[in-house]
Order: C-alpha cells, then structure tokens, then sequence
C-alpha cells in the first residue's frame, strides 16, 4: 500500500485541549461546541491525558452522589500516553493503534510538547485519498457481531459494551439491522440530574433525547429499568454492502461522522466493518 510510508507530518491535525483544572462540564462544552469526539489536556505545552465522550460517559456511571461540579479534566489523566513524531510513518502509527488498541496517537516536538495528534480518521482519510489499491468490504470486516434485541433493556446493551470493550451493539430484527446503540446514547440516557443543571434547548437537541428520557428521579439505575433498546437506538442505521469496495465504506463513515458500518448481504446482516478495522490492514 502506498499510503503506508507516508510521513505523519502530512496528516496531523491540531486538536481541541483543555487544561488539567478544566471542570467536566467545561470539558464536555468543548467537545459538543468543537464537534469533536476528544480532547486532550495539556499542562504547560506538554499532553499529559485524553478525553472521550466514553470516558465521559463512564466517568458519570461512577459519580454516584459526588456533585459532577467537582470533576476536572486532571481526574482522566492515564498512566500512559502513546506518542509519535512527525517522522514516523503511517504504517507505524497503524501498528501502535492496532497493538493498543487506541483511536489516537499524540504527536509530539522535540521538546515533548505538543505538536498534533494522529486519529484513525486521519489514517483512513489518508487511505482513501491517497492508496492507489483497494480491496472489499468483505476482506476486513468482522463476522463475529455482539447484537442486540429492539426489546432489551438498555441495561443490558450498556453491559454488553463493557464487557466486550466495545463502542457500538447492532440491533437486529429479523437478522435485519433495525439500528445501533453506542456510547454517545448513553450520555442523554445516563445522567438526568446533569441535564437539569447544565444543558441548554440546543444540547439537549443535539444529543437526540428520546422521549420519556428527561424526566429526573433521584435513583438512576431504576430510572433506567424501564428502558429499551428501541427508545434510545439511532434508527435505519447505515450499511454497507460485503462485496461494495472499502473506499466506498470510508467515504460513508467519514460523511455522516460515525465510526463503523453494519454489513449485509441481501439486506441480512453478516458483519461490521469500523475505522479499526482499516487501520489493521494499514498495519500489515
């Protein structure tokens, strides 16, 4: 692949960043007003952490009766960042996202500060614009699916996500993908309390709050129990076909801002195919 010895100093970008003191409210207005789907912290020039709407989200899961005024940006700070330069390829960085499991490499100067960071939007971006090959759908997507019944509680579709280490659960109906389930559901559904105290009309709005989901009851995960997965899903999800070609799958995810595709066969579900799963073939 041609794109695999490009330098990362070709596809960088500059990303949104808070500082360690940064409140989670502050944290969470920086990605909703930026949309972005992270930001990382910087201390005097210096990355020292990141933050995802999943870490967000499961950061609220844990709160309990702590008030959520009282969480800074410097309670994610990880033991470990993972960290390029700009001299280091495309294929390299494919190789420690793989290995680690990660979404985001930080690009670091010569003086350890910050320089940018590499995403696997970035590394598929790169795929798409600048590999002269291209294969099927069908060659790297995944035919082991974690799915999901519109009737289960969404309970137990957030347990699957956890226990699996996942970011998104397909539901199907009929072997039919009907709809999809990720983290960023879970934000609105999961903390009432913080709506009531920090969300405006156009958050709210933004956010999709499914109807029945606003009311406030002091006990959340009873607040929770009469909850389906139909009442929070994102509906008629889109999908890709297994024989369309990969450039045709990253052009969708890339367009509607989504991470990973349902794939069919006849309209029946046989896979998934995500951003991970390209960049695992930039790393071969």
């Amino acid at each position: 692949m041609d794109v695999k010895n490009i330098k990362l100093s070709e596809l960088i970008t500059r990303p949104i960043t808070v500082n360690p003191n940064s409140t989670l409210l502050k944290t969470r207005e920086s990605l909703l007003k930026n949309k972005v789907k992270r930001v990382v912290i910087v201390d005097k020039k210096r990355p020292v952490g990141v933050i995802t709407e999943k870490d967000i989200a499961k950061k609220i899961y844990e709160l309990g009766s702590k008030p959520i005024k009282s969480v800074k940006a410097k309670d994610f700070i990880p033991k470990k960042l993972f960290t390029l330069t700009r001299d280091n390829s495309v294929q390299e960085c494919a190789k420690l996202m793989k290995k680690h499991r990660i979404s985001l490499v930080i690009i670091t100067n010569k003086d350890n500060t910050l320089g940018g960071i590499a995403t696997e939007t970035d590394l598929v971006k790169a795929f798409l614009t600048k590999e002269s090959t291209s294969f099927k759908v069908s060659k790297i997507m995944k035919k082991e699916l974690i799915t999901a019944a519109p009737s289960d509680p969404i309970l137990h579709v957030e347990s699957l996500l956890l226990k699996y280490g996942i970011s998104r659960v397909i539901i199907k109906r009929n072997q039919i993908p009907v709809g999809i389930i990720t983290f960023r559901d879970f934000v609105p559904a999961k903390i009432p309390q913080w709506i009531a105290e920090s969300a405006d009309p156009k958050e709210v709005q933004e956010y999709k709050f499914k109807k029945g989901l606003e009311e406030i009851h002091s006990n959340q995960m009873s607040y929770l129990f009469p909850f389906h997965a139909t009442d929070i899903m994102t509906v008629k999800p889109i999908t890709i076909d297994m024989d369309e070609d990969i450039k045709t799958a990253i052009t969708l995810m890339v367009k509607h801002n989504i991470s990973g595709l349902p794939v069919v066969k006849k309209s029946k579900l046989v896979g998934i195919v995500t951003k991970s799963d390209v960049v695992a073939a930039l790393a071969e």
